[in-house]
């Protein structure tokens, strides 16, 4: 077993490593430019944060296409100062083997509108600091940082800086203007069909013409984009990334045009859609308010982080995954209990070792996805079909040998319940790997502000925090081996233990239904058979192994051999069900409830509308108690209708990379997280685990007032 340990802790070392890795200075160049040489209170200002790439590397745009995250800046402004969201200027499409990415190459320049308070003291200059975070990529990606800094004067009036006029000049050049042509969007099958009605375009100098959606989920990034030109204007054919799900009734997003003229080759970007770009030297609006975090990562330490994962994962041991697995455990304890103290100790040394190796794993592979720019958080692995189908394998195969029907042993070290009631510690260590398997669809109260601080922080504060998690699950069992009075207080063993091995069974069983279930939100009907015969296979392969026991050798090996074929036939089944995806937001929709996407969230916020947000998954069981005993019910709808509250629904059961997004902005990793926009300003972030009167008391923030402020501050027709 510790060979098996320092194996699995050597296959850390290299995404750990990888991820610890600070990118060459010469990757990015960052610098915090303003366009005034001196300040005045009250007027605003625009700063530029300067990005220079290494030739070959390129950063994101703040839609990062198939992969990347985009550049984000946290600042630290004086009293009084404030910060506008980045104008960004229009990307470009950069290919890398079969993804499309946008971004920028050879350097970027990313305007943010400064407004100083009214009262500054001229004698006193003025230092503007942040925090600039990116993911700088060639092939490979790596993160990086850099710490920005600007000391201005202050001055009665504002006094531009004409060394960093041409700098201004070219900045305000690439951000896309606004659209001077009519667009039209319709819906063709698995196609868009973007119209403007430009009847001055010449079709003979168009070179190139590229549409970048705000929506990360809109349409698939690296399909062709095919145009026309003729009288009546542009046509534009964009691939839908989900043509199952309803047809949008806007698209927003920017378009650039490659024009030859006589000057050269002339690139022009238009913003179309509900977002329209700003005026040159005008002042940002607010579209998507500043997203506060109840529990923000800045705050946390890293043992405030360690301490409640801590309590997280001993809650994790009350979830109906973990429970069996572990009470399973427990009775092999009870078996044991006639050993010497010291053997019964390294039960729950080994216990423990294999949650911790298992948690370890899991984090360094989180982390190191994560570094490569993978939209994933805690839990990512159940967005695959064929992890899900594999889980419920498993736990089949477990609950078959609970119930007698299975026995594996011998020289295949068993499966499932075979390996947890082993003698040996190879059957402990195994319960720990399994108790972490089963416990990663599970969010516990605390966990999410933990898991979210860990995801942000280097390499070994991020595992500190993991292991503590998975310290907090192992605990329970841990205690009751190094406590020997507990072990004392347990019952002799009897024929009892049987009847409750058994009847431990139909809490897999139905943890079984449950993934099936799962797996019904993620694929269509055709992967949902092929599910269900790997089930059937895999109870034939347990009833042909079982066949074999007692048979003749000649009888025993073809029992056996069938049994094997039918194993390779649920892995092959397994392996296809990633092929039968459907589309995220498919499923039957609730009345009253829209899906998530950011654009039409920025929408609502900029009309003044409250929201609530649900980012939930079919796998997050807490999600899914919360939407049944808080959410769903019939006084919590009333008051959202009362209050012209609009209820967006983030669904993470499949990838989705805009809900990663807010996720991450929140300090989270995983779901759930809600979140309700009461009026303008920030949103209030409830607790992980609901009521119906918490949800109840959080809309009584949402007054008529309120709404009617917002809105006739907000000026803006929501679509």
């Amino acid at each position: 077993m510790l060979r098996l340990l320092a194996l699995l802790l050597s296959l850390l070392a290299g995404p750990v490593a990888a991820q610890g890795f600070k990118p060459p200075a010469d990757l990015v160049r960052a610098s915090l430019v303003a366009e005034p040489a001196a300040m005045a209170g009250a007027t605003p200002f625009t700063v530029a944060i300067r990005m220079a790439m290494k030739p070959g590397w390129h950063v994101y745009w703040r839609n990062p296409g198939d992969s990347g995250l985009p550049p984000e800046v946290t600042w630290t402004l004086p009293a009084g100062f404030s910060a506008s969201a980045i104008q960004w200027p229009a990307p470009h499409r950069i290919p890398i083997a079969t993804l499309m990415n946008f971004g920028y190459e050879g350097e970027a320049i990313l305007l943010v509108r400064v407004t100083p308070p009214p009262s500054l003291d001229p004698a006193a200059p003025v230092t503007l600091a942040g925090k600039l975070t990116y993911l700088v990529c060639e092939k490979e990606c790596i993160p990086g940082s850099a710490d920005l800094t600007l000391t201005l004067p202050v001055a009665r009036e504002a006094a531009a800086d004409p060394a960093n006029a041409a700098l201004f000049v070219r900045a305000r050049a690439a951000l896309p203007k606004a659209s001077p042509w009519p667009v039209r969007l319709s819906s063709q099958g698995d196609r868009l069909a973007l119209d403007l009605d430009a009847p001055g375009l010449a079709a003979d100098r168009l070179r190139a013409v590229a549409f970048f959606p705000y929506s990360e989920t809109a349409i698939e990034n690296a399909a062709p984009q095919p145009f026309t030109v003729d009288a009546a204007g542009l046509h534009l054919t964009l691939t839908r990334a989900t043509p199952t799900d309803a047809a949008p009734e806007s698209l927003p997003g920017v378009l650039a045009i490659e024009e030859e003229t006589g000057d050269g080759l002339v690139r022009q970007a238009f913003a179309l859609g509900d977002e329209a770009p700003l005026a040159a030297g005008s002042a940002m609006p607010s579209v998507a308010p500043a997203i506060p975090r109840t529990e923000p990562a800045e705050t946390l330490t890293l043992w405030t982080a360690a301490g409640l994962a801590l309590l997280g994962g001993l809650i994790l041991n009350l979830m109906p995954c973990v429970f069996p697995v572990l009470s399973i455990k427990v009775l092999s304890l009870v078996k044991h209990s006639g050993e010497a103290p010291g053997r019964v100790r390294l039960h729950g040394l080994a216990y423990t070792a294999g949650v911790l190796a298992a948690f370890l794993a899991l984090a360094s592979l989180l982390i190191a996805l994560k570094a490569g720019g993978a939209g994933i958080g805690w839990g990512f692995q159940l967005q695959s079909p064929t992890v899900v189908a594999a889980l419920a394998y498993l736990l089949f195969a477990m609950g078959l040998s609970l119930s007698g029907m299975l026995h594996l042993g011998g020289r295949l070290a068993g499966l499932g319940d075979g390996l947890t009631r082993r003698a040996g510690l190879e059957g402990s260590f195994f319960t720990g790997v399994l108790a972490t398997v089963v416990a990663t669809p599970c969010t516990a109260p605390f966990m999410g502000s933990a898991v979210g601080f860990a995801l942000t922080q280097s390499t070994a504060a991020g595992l500190v925090v993991f292991a503590s998690l998975g310290f907090g699950l192992a605990l329970p069992f841990l205690a009751l081996t190094l406590w020997p009075a507990a072990l004392r207080a347990l019952p002799r063993p009897g024929a009892w233990m049987d009847v409750l091995k058994q009847a431990l069974a139909f809490p897999i069983y139905a943890t079984v239904a449950w993934l099936v279930w799962v797996l019904a939100q993620q694929v269509g009907p055709q992967g949902l058979l092929a599910a269900l015969i790997g089930l059937v296979l895999l109870g034939f392969s347990a009833w042909a192994w079982e066949l074999g026991r007692d048979a003749r050798p000649v009888r025993a090996q073809l029992a056996r051999g069938l049994a094997v074929l039918a194993v390779v036939g649920v892995a092959a089944l397994a392996l296809t069900l990633d092929r039968d995806r459907i589309a995220p937001g498919a499923q039957t929709r609730a009345e009253g409830v829209e899906p998530f996407t950011q654009a039409r969230l920025d929408a609502l916020l900029a009309g003044g509308r409250p929201v609530f947000v649900d980012m939930t998954a079919a796998w997050c069981i807490t999600c899914q108690v919360n939407e049944r005993t808080s959410l769903g019910t019939a006084a919590v709808g009333a008051a959202m209708r009362a209050r012209d509250v609009t209820y967006l629904k983030g669904d993470w059961t499949n990838q989705n990379p805009e809900i990663t997004r807010l996720l991450e902005r929140h300090g989270r990793s995983g779901v759930p997280l809600y979140l309700l926009y009461a009026g303008p300003g920030e949103p209030t972030v409830l607790p992980q685990i609901l009521t119906e009167g918490t949800v109840l008391s959080a809309l009584d923030a949402v007054t008529a007032t309120g709404r009617s402020a917002g809105l006739a501050g907000a000026g803006t027709k929501v679509p």
